[in-house]
């Protein structure tokens, strides 16, 4: 047997001409300082994203990327599939560990310097692959498809309305129309598990290919200064000097640090057990608190502890801000010094962003927060919408109001764009049509029935009735005579 796999093994590197490479890969030299329990972080997080792919294909077998069966679909593995709540977890917890793993990655090379010449487009490689990983995690909190990735996603689509004039544009990009809808969940799912994964892989070779013909960044020694017309021969003697292949010498704290990731991991899964899902997705419940998980907790809690009038503002431009200064950071300080004993500044800045977000982080599992959001909040019924109305009629406005029905629907041109706008309603419908499209639901619209007491619907019906343009009859049941113009 073994002298057939080896027959095997000659066959298909005499057409692939794979072993030479693989043995180029192993043997390239690195510095002697760089096998270090430092450098450890980029290859677990390698690993990890390894892990993810295999339990996602696994996961991708059973999952229904549909609106009334992805629910379902991950309550049967939680509770029919065997061991498909381990399978749950093991990709829900390294999502975490991935994420946690590339920022720990990020710190290590800033503060290292890593980033300097001639490693620019290393770093730039790098900072794509986090906002992959961040996009592989928002996309697989929506795909669990429950009441908190329903309302949570309904809130970023409103964060993404709130762009000057594209912001429609970008809300039909994301939800795949005008609503959260089955083709939402279709256009995650493909994101999630094609476009980003494939991203992600691109990526990831670009990076090693660089990290391969630069090499491993030196252990950064004080006084030894980064210039371009210099730099690259001095590493290269110091490689010549002091240095080893990397396998199996640097390989080695890698391998050890991968396989604890893995077995944390593995321990993880199993105690913690998968994350969610939680209630079904359900429009009709707004009283609800969605929180991200815990990857966005600190943008979450920053939102929560800030004035409401900063929101807009700083969700618009303060993440442009901060990803277009992480992209500049190795074109704005590509030479000088990389020790962190002669960079000051920048430890300060490490410790800033350690203690910021961890504290964030914490503060968000219990910070509340309600957006201030248009056409997600409880918008206020225009003055000149409940001038001369009947008691009945403002009672049906205020409804209108505190049951946030403008969440998808405008009136006086303000308001959601995901069902039909409320100015001209009673020109659509007769006043039985409405009494059944609020409480039976129909088209994108959710049954209100056992959210709403049958005095409340009887409030909003009389209040709808009225919203017709002036000098334009309502809608009548054919079956019935027409009233005189007179008495409309």
């Amino acid at each position: 047997m073994t002298d057939l796999l080896k027959s095997i093994g000659r066959w298909l590197d005499a057409r692939l001409q794979l072993g030479q490479t693989i043995a180029d890969v192993a043997a390239h030299p690195v510095p002697r300082s760089s096998a270090s329990w430092w450098y450890i972080f980029g290859s677990a997080t390698l690993v990890v994203f390894i892990l993810q792919v295999v339990t996602g294909i696994c996961l991708a077998t059973v999952y229904t990327p549909a609106a009334d069966r992805a629910w379902d679909s991950l309550i049967y593995l939680n509770y029919h599939q065997p061991l498909g709540w381990y399978l749950r977890a093991l990709h829900g917890w390294g999502s975490n560990f991935m994420v946690a793993l590339m920022f720990i990655h990020l710190l290590q090379v800033f503060l290292f310097g890593a980033y300097k010449f001639p490693r620019e487009l290393t770093w730039v490689a790098g900072c794509v692959l986090l906002l992959c990983t961040l996009g592989m995690a928002f996309t697989g909190q929506v795909l669990r498809f429950d009441q908190n990735a329903y309302w949570g996603l309904g809130i970023g689509a409103s964060i993404a309305g709130r762009t000057p004039i594209i912001g429609f544009k970008v809300v039909d990009l994301i939800l795949g129309g005008p609503i959260i809808a089955g083709e939402t969940l279709s256009r995650f799912f493909a994101l999630h598990v094609f476009v980003i994964p494939a991203l992600l892989i691109g990526f990831v070779g670009l990076h090693l290919y660089l990290v391969l013909r630069l090499g491993i960044n030196e252990w950064p020694m004080p006084g030894r200064i980064v210039r371009r017309n210099s730099y690259i021969a001095e590493y290269q003697e110091l490689v010549h000097k002091d240095g080893e292949p990397f396998m199996p010498h640097a390989a080695q704290k890698d391998l050890v640090f991968a396989g604890l990731i893995i077995l944390s991991l593995l321990v993880v899964a199993a105690i913690a057990g998968p994350i969610g899902p939680n209630g079904q997705p359900d429009p009709t419940i707004i009283q609800t608190v969605p929180r991200p998980d815990f990857f966005f907790l600190w943008l979450f809690s920053l939102f929560a502890l800030l004035p409401p009038w900063t929101e807009t503002v700083l969700m618009l431009t303060g993440p442009v801000a901060v990803i277009g200064l992480l992209f500049a950071l190795p074109f704005i300080s590509g030479t000088g010094e990389k020790s962190w004993r002669r960079r000051p500044f920048s430890v300060v800045i490490v410790i800033l962003a350690v203690t910021l977000v961890g504290t964030l982080t914490w503060l968000g599992t219990f910070s509340p927060w309600s957006p201030v959001m248009d056409a997600w909040s409880a918008t206020p019924t225009p003055i000149d919408y409940v001038k001369g109305r009947t008691p009945l009629e403002l009672q049906g406005a205020v409804l209108v109001q505190s049951k946030q029905c403008r969440n998808c629907h405008s009136l006086g041109g303000e308001g959601g764009m995901r069902g039909p706008a409320l100015d001209d309603t009673a020109t659509r419908l007769t006043r039985d049509q409405i009494v059944r499209q609020i409480i039976q639901g129909g088209g994108n619209m959710p049954a209100y029935g056992k959210n709403l007491t049958p005095a409340e619907v009887n409030a909003l019906v009389a209040f709808l009735a009225t919203m017709h343009p002036r000098g334009e009859p309502p809608a009548r049941d054919s079956a019935r005579p027409a009233l005189p113009a007179s008495s409309q």
